[in-house]
């Protein structure tokens, strides 16, 4: 895990958040396949993998700031 700690905290949004976004019109894949995961036609491979594509970086900034956050707890302590 640490070397999620290495990347650079700007790059990590950045590339989260436009992932999350992209393509920003007519709207952003990441919506599109939430909503197909929902409804249950999250079917075809190529539809599973755009969403692992656009999902994966939001959750390696949420595990980054997990870490970040329990770093700051244990220096507290």
């Amino acid at each position: 895990m640490r070397w999620i700690d290495r990347i650079p905290m700007l790059w990590l949004v950045g590339i989260a958040v436009y992932l999350a976004g992209a393509p920003f019109m007519p709207e952003p894949h990441l919506v599109e396949k939430w909503r197909m995961l929902l409804q249950g036609s999250l079917s075809k491979p190529i539809d599973i993998f755009d969403f692992f594509l656009h999902t994966m970086p939001m959750v390696v900034l949420a595990i980054r700031l997990w870490r970040d956050t329990q770093r700051r707890r244990q220096g507290k302590d």
